[in-house]
């Protein structure tokens, strides 16, 4: 009797029980090379949208454009991208997942040839949307690659050594990118891509397979007749994509001070909302929304969008500090952040060692604090703020950036039939994109408003009947050379607004670090709900 209720708690204990290889990429070979090759193209992909930022400068002086008219080459990206991810599962079933990957990978190296060779900024912009839709395919089959692949009880792992080029991509990104701008051309911030898309394909052709279920519920699927969501489809491109636009141009173009802004975001939340209604009601939705019905998945889905804003947000900012208020050049910024880059890659594969003996929701709650901790950390600094203390501020956010990633995107697919896979790494990564995109837009939107107050506040102090003000003047005349008494000359009274500048610039980003810390702390308790996976003890 005894032995019979172990041996019946050893299997209920059991995380992987109901779990088999059907579905598993590796056929019979080692999982672990799965998880080698698609993060191949996922590093490709990742480094090119990091690098293409520290670029636009020379791109525009290159093909004789605005700054502002070089900035669509961000934004067309980001918009291909954000209407391909969603519909990226139903793709995956339709075509077959390892070929729609293969298409995809395809995809982006051509679109980045010709990226590099864009004799103009049209070529350009087209290039770089075709390259989006590339892009767009990478990571929600790669995810959904490990999510089958691997049992849950090593999908913590695995999803660790994946997300090792995630983290380290965006931190090296802005380095490389500089250095190959510099040094060579822009051209071959694109260029490079090339031979890395080539190399991918090969290895996928002969290294993933795809799995006979899998080929099996496609060809079933297939019979009945190719259903194409085609409302679902026009719903997801005008609201993600007039979403991506309001987001990437809205702080250029003055919000709703603008009527294209204005329109964007009408057509965006109508859109979204015809969506969620429309996609409800159908039998094979072209966007899985019901899994937002699924507790432990909305959960997950609300963290991911918090871990958008936080990773993607905070690395803009901080490069964007140094270089404003302390003078850095982009290389020194980078190398500000590389430190916690390789933080976070030690820190990686512990977490995925750990992610099956702890609890993920104690990992989440942990990380989130930690992001809070760096994030008042980085509300410390003043105008004599060091380069150390800058990078222990971002070692201190890195080295729980792992303990994010793995965690969610292992709990994610907890409970979930493996037929639903693909449609869930489809909404993690729009999670993931779009909390990118709000943590960005919002915290640029934040830190200008709050500069202009600052500024404000600085000048209205400022009064030259006030003795202070009279003897600051004399010493900046004193610093700089010119009139040391009577009347300020021009040279004094630019220097004077420099500093007024530098000051409310400075305390405009404590700001925004105090905003971030904040909403870091809200997902603390949030990280609570998220129920054990099956095995956690």
């Amino acid at each position: 009797m005894a032995s019979a209720a172990r041996g019946k708690k050893a299997k209920k204990a059991d995380p992987d029980a109901g779990w088999s290889n059907e579905r598993s990429a590796a056929g019979d070979r080692n999982p672990w090379l799965i998880v080698l090759v698609i993060s191949l193209a996922t590093f490709m992909e990742v480094l090119d949208t990091a690098i293409a930022n520290v670029s636009l400068a020379h791109i525009a002086g290159s093909l004789a454009v605005s700054n502002d008219e070089a900035t669509w080459v961000l934004t067309s990206y980001l918009v291909a991208n954000a209407v391909v991810v969603p519909i990226s599962g139903w793709l995956s079933d339709v075509i077959g997942r390892k070929r729609f990957y293969m298409l995809s990978v395809l995809l982006f190296s051509i679109a980045s040839l010709m990226c590099g060779l864009a004799p103009s900024l049209g070529f350009l912009v087209i290039s770089r949307i075709l390259q989006g839709i590339g892009g767009g395919g990478l990571a929600p089959s790669e995810q959904s690659f490990l999510a089958d692949t691997f049992p849950p009880s090593k999908r913590g792992m695995a999803f660790a050594a994946y997300g090792v080029v995630v983290v380290i991509a965006p931190v090296l990104g802005p380095s490389i990118g500089g250095w190959i701008t510099d040094n060579i051309s822009w051209h071959w911030i694109f260029l490079i891509n090339v031979p890395v898309g080539a190399i991918s394909l090969v290895l996928v052709h002969f290294l993933v397979d795809e799995p006979k279920a899998l080929e099996t519920e496609r060809k079933k699927r297939n019979r009945k007749g190719l259903n194409v969501d085609a409302i679902g489809f026009a719903l997801v491109a005008l609201g993600l994509g007039c979403l991506e636009v309001f987001m990437d141009r809205g702080q250029r173009d003055d919000w709703f001070g603008s009527g294209f802004i204005t329109a964007m975001a009408l057509i965006a939340v109508v859109s979204l909302v015809l969506l969620v209604v429309w996609e409800l009601n159908r039998k094979e939705p072209i966007v899985d929304i019901r899994l937002l019905g699924v507790p432990n998945f909305a959960v997950c889905f609300v963290m991911m969008l918090a871990v958008g804003v936080i990773i993607y947000g905070s690395t803009q900012l901080i490069p964007q500090l140094l270089q404003e208020v302390f003078g850095y050049t982009a290389t020194d910024a980078g190398l500000a952040l590389t430190l916690g880059g390789a933080a976070a890659l030690l820190a990686m594969p512990l977490v995925g060692a750990l992610s099956g003996k702890i609890q993920g929701r104690y990992f989440l709650g942990w990380a989130f604090f930690m992001q809070a901790a760096s994030m008042w950390y980085f509300t410390r600094i003043n105008a004599g703020v060091s380069f150390d203390h800058i990078a222990a501020g971002r070692l201190i956010q890195a080295v729980a950036i792992p303990a994010l990633f793995v965690p969610i995107n292992a709990q994610a697919y907890a409970g979930l039939h493996p037929s639903r896979y693909n449609h869930a790494s489809a909404l993690m990564n729009v999670a993931r994109n779009l909390g990118g995109s709000i943590g960005i837009s919002t915290a640029q939107a934040l830190l200008l408003q709050r500069e202009q107050f600052h500024q404000s506040r600085i000048v209205e102090s400022l009064n030259p009947l006030d003795p202070n003000y009279v003897e600051g003047l004399k010493q900046i005349g004193a610093t700089i050379g010119g009139a040391t008494g009577g009347d300020a000359d021009p040279s004094q009274l630019a220097a004077l607004y420099q500093m007024v500048t530098r000051q409310a610039a400075m305390i405009s980003y404590i700001d925004v670090f105090h905003v971030l810390a904040v909403l870091m702390i809200l997902m603390v308790p949030l990280s609570i709900l998220l129920k054990p996976a099956k095995g956690e003890h």
